[in-house]
């Protein structure tokens, strides 16, 4: 059986199958932590410092989110079932997480028939340069329009003493 020339390409090399296999066992490894080790965090971003990582610095600086906020508490919540909170933490979030969820599994099928997915295809390029803008897009407005109001940063802790004793 040949697969669709579209998706796949029969002569793959050995380090197009590696690479492929790369992309599925990064795709399990996030997809485990995901579901038996983060909890998605109801303040809709945040969900990353449970594996010892910093806050957003967008965040601790503006009290904004940078486009990329919210995703680890979209994608954990994806994997938990939960995609309401998934779309409300990102709206990106689960539409990412399922795109790389199915380029993994199509990766994976073809590593095992030695079959190269097809990255370079003209519709594979679009979706691709689409997401991007689309991502960036909508970063900019959240960024734009989102406060996190988040007192639990050290840093709008210390502006809000100070503007509270000037007050005064």
């Amino acid at each position: 059986m040949n697969p669709p020339s579209w998706l796949y390409d029969t002569e793959a090399k050995k380090q197009h199958i590696n690479g492929q296999w790369t992309w599925v066992f990064l795709w399990l490894i996030i997809t485990f932590i995901g579901v038996f080790i983060l909890k998605a965090d109801p303040n809709l971003h945040g969900t990353h410092t449970q594996l010892g990582l910093p806050k957003c610095y967008s965040v601790i600086l503006w009290d904004r989110p940078c486009p990329g906020c919210g995703l680890t508490t979209s994608w954990t919540a994806t994997m938990h079932g939960n995609l309401p909170l998934g779309f409300k933490a990102n709206a990106l979030g689960p539409i990412i997480y399922y795109l790389f969820t199915i380029t993994a599994l199509l990766s994976g099928y073809g590593s095992l028939k030695k079959w190269r997915l097809r990255s370079e295809t003209k519709i594979a390029t679009i979706s691709l340069a689409t997401l991007i803008i689309v991502f960036i897009v909508y970063g900019g407005v959240r960024f734009a329009t989102t406060t996190y109001n988040d007192p639990g940063h050290k840093a709008w802790d210390a502006i809000r003493k100070t503007n509270s004793a000037n007050a005064r």
